[in-house]
């Protein structure tokens, strides 16, 4: 069930980085910026900047929600610095 949690909450933090980033991505690329961004928006704003609860980014609450898409447009942002992604 872990798994199947971990893609519908990624789906929807990775469709709502989209929206915020304006960006033109579709399910499975939404999943995976979800997923990566959530571990990515964990890694910076609980282990590096230690704010409390950024450790729950990527679970289906008000803060893991608000922390994996912070980490998403993060990613999304970062994939563009690079231009690997439009």
């Amino acid at each position: 069930m872990g798994w199947i949690s971990a893609i519908i909450v990624g789906a929807l933090i990775g469709w709502i980085a989209e929206k915020v980033m304006k960006s033109d991505m579709g399910l499975l690329m939404n999943i995976i910026i979800g997923i990566i961004g959530s571990s990515l928006g964990r890694w910076v704003f609980g282990d590096l900047l230690d704010i409390g609860s950024a450790h729950t980014a990527g679970s289906f609450t008000m803060s893991g929600l608000l922390f994996g898409v912070l980490g998403a447009s993060l990613l999304i942002f970062i994939l563009r610095y690079l231009k690997i992604m439009k």
